[in-house]
């Protein structure tokens, strides 16, 4: 009795023995790091149900977790029960030493053992790319820009006159996200640029990028491109001038000299040459009308007008 008993449970808990079985921990785990952008990735594990999607889950471990915490294991959020077969894990490393990795696999009810990365992770190795950098000029002003890689990265920028006796210069940049000012250029020569990037974190620069060169604008070839602009410039300059010179006088003459106004009596309503004309005919008709009287009439009229 009690072997049938046994038979029937090895019977029961055989396929969740053999799918615990069959669900392989995952392969080929590795780390991709550059420019201080690390990935962990690893082979897809096999389906043990068609259409059963497998999902993955990692986990971290940094020196304090060895060392003083009981060697435990802190899960990474953003790669728990996934289906992709890589993890970012830039923002967990966080400290320039060594890193130990772990991920499993599970599907449904099944998870697969742990499989740990093989030996430890330090950012310190991480492959640091020449930065790209693009040389122009406006006018006579030498620019580059740099691709932005983050706020960990600094860069050195060395730039020079072509020349047999060419000095080198040096100029440290903290942000690359604005175009960076490097030398006024004299006219008609040739200067060239290269760069490469600084981590301080781990104190390490990446090799220089290719050199580029410029050549500047000769100073004659600037003055014929901008020649009938300096002419039309001036043009306009000379007739706002002008136009500024005689409203100025005009205001001037209206404050200190205004214009006055002359009464309607005062106000001539024909020519002087007329007005003297009719003066004149009033004259002698003033003239016509006097009468001359004898001095008898005279004492006469009077010695009636004191009777009356």
């Amino acid at each position: 009795m009690a072997i049938c008993f046994l038979l029937m449970i090895c019977f029961i808990w055989m396929p969740f023995v053999v799918s615990a079985a069959l669900l392989a921990p995952p392969q080929n785990i590795t780390i991709l790091s550059t420019n201080m952008k690390h990935f962990l990735i690893w082979s897809p594990v096999a389906e043990i149900v068609p259409g059963e999607i497998v999902k993955y889950s990692v986990e971290f471990q940094g020196e304090y977790e060895r060392d003083y915490a009981n060697d435990s294991w802190i899960p990474i959020a953003e790669c728990t029960g996934v289906s992709l077969t890589q993890c970012d894990i830039t923002e967990d490393i966080s400290a320039t030493v060594p890193y130990n990795l772990r991920v499993r696999a599970s599907t449904g009810t099944q998870a697969s053992l742990w499989a740990t990365l093989n030996g430890f992770f330090n950012r310190v190795t991480t492959s640091l790319i020449p930065p790209t950098l693009t040389v122009t000029t406006d006018g006579y002003h030498l620019l580059v820009e740099l691709e932005h890689l983050g706020p960990a990265f600094e860069f050195w920028i060395f730039y020079w006159k072509k020349g047999p006796e060419s000095k080198i210069y040096r100029k440290m940049v903290r942000e690359s996200s604005t175009t960076v000012h490097l030398e006024t250029m004299e006219a008609g020569a040739e200067y060239c640029v290269k760069a490469q990037t600084y981590v301080q974190a781990i104190n390490r620069s990446s090799n220089f990028s290719e050199v580029q060169c410029v050549k500047s604008e000769d100073a004659k070839v600037i003055l014929l491109t901008f020649a009938p602009l300096f002419l039309i410039i001036f043009f306009v300059a000379v007739l706002v001038l002008s136009f500024l010179a005689w409203k100025t006088c005009r205001i001037c003459q209206y404050s200190f000299c205004p214009d006055e106004v002359l009464p309607d009596t005062l106000k001539l309503t024909a020519s002087p040459a007329k007005i003297l004309k009719e003066k004149g005919e009033e004259i002698e008709k003033c003239d016509e009308s006097v009468q001359v009287l004898p001095s008898e009439e005279i004492l006469l009229h009077f010695w009636i007008h004191e009777t009356l």
